[in-house]
């Protein structure tokens, strides 16, 4: 264990960016809905590459109840993606983000070059969505120190190692990004964890960071989980992604209970109801 065996979860820090504030005042976990323009991410790809299907699902899911729109021009699906560059992932946001950013809700960028997040920013976008954590690209904590954006700080690793503890490889990951954002001087209340369910794990590993989530308070951060539709789901009940919605919402509702502040979501409308549902419930006991 990382952290204290309670099972209550510790109140988050409270955020300093009103954007990130507002996102994590409510009574329940606010929801990120998906929004890929890629040809070959794991759950959606190509269905919204064309500017119009993106911008339709875009406004289809804030009618369904999304909190905030995460835009990713770069497939990051763990198995097999393929890099492309900053002109590319930049091609592909540019008849987009915009227009995304004028339906009203708060738009998050999903990129670790600091390039395209740096003109994503400039276009509207309220948050940026790093799945290396600030140590990818080392030009990515300056650029957010800078401009004062708030900043999802997502474990990944390299390779997948099944024999290692996750627990304690995220714990001493996010030791690292937050001595990297202390460095470049990322205010800690504009800074939001994800465990990076998927990402460099064994679907083994991801359970148990869904089942042990609630160590990462001991950072006394908000958390961030987007187990939609992931592989791991398929491990337990055989499935392909469009059929693991149940599987999700679980793990949501569970990340949930933990004491997850975001979830990063393809299914808006169910999972806003779930969780909804959840927490009048859990008001109730």
């Amino acid at each position: 264990m990382i952290a204290t065996t309670s099972r209550t979860a510790p109140a988050a820090t409270p955020a300093d960016h009103p954007v990130l504030r507002a996102l994590l005042s409510r009574p329940y976990p606010a929801v990120m809905g998906v929004l890929n323009v890629t040809p070959d991410s794991f759950s959606d790809g190509g269905q919204f590459i064309a500017p119009e299907a993106a911008l339709a699902q875009a406004r289809r899911m804030i009618a369904e109840g999304a909190d905030i729109i995460d835009i990713g021009a770069e497939s990051t699906r763990p198995y097999g993606a393929k890099a492309i560059s900053a002109d590319e992932e930049l091609k592909r946001l540019t008849p987009v983000l915009t227009e995304v950013v004028s339906l009203g809700v708060p738009v998050s960028i999903d990129s670790m070059k600091s390039a395209v997040v740096a003109w994503a920013l400039d276009a509207g976008a309220s948050i940026a969505n790093d799945i290396w954590g600030l140590q990818r690209d080392p030009e990515m904590a300056r650029l957010l120190a800078a401009r004062h954006s708030p900043v999802i700080v997502m474990h990944n690793r390299d390779r997948v190692d099944a024999d290692i503890d996750i627990m304690k490889d995220i714990a001493a990951f996010f030791a690292r990004s937050l001595e990297i954002a202390d460095k470049a001087g990322i205010s800690r209340e504009d800074i939001v964890l994800d465990p990076g369910i998927g990402f460099g794990k064994t679907p083994e590993q991801s359970i148990t960071a869904l089942a042990r989530l609630d160590e990462l308070h001991v950072f006394g951060l908000p958390l961030l989980v987007g187990a939609s539709r992931k592989r791991f789901i398929s491990t337990v009940v055989p499935s392909e992604p469009h059929q693991r919605l149940g599987g999700s919402i679980a793990a949501h509702l569970i990340a949930a209970k933990a004491g997850a502040r975001i979830i990063r979501a393809h299914d808006v409308s169910e999972t806003v109801q779930a969780l909804r549902v959840a927490a009048a419930i859990w008001d109730r006991q």
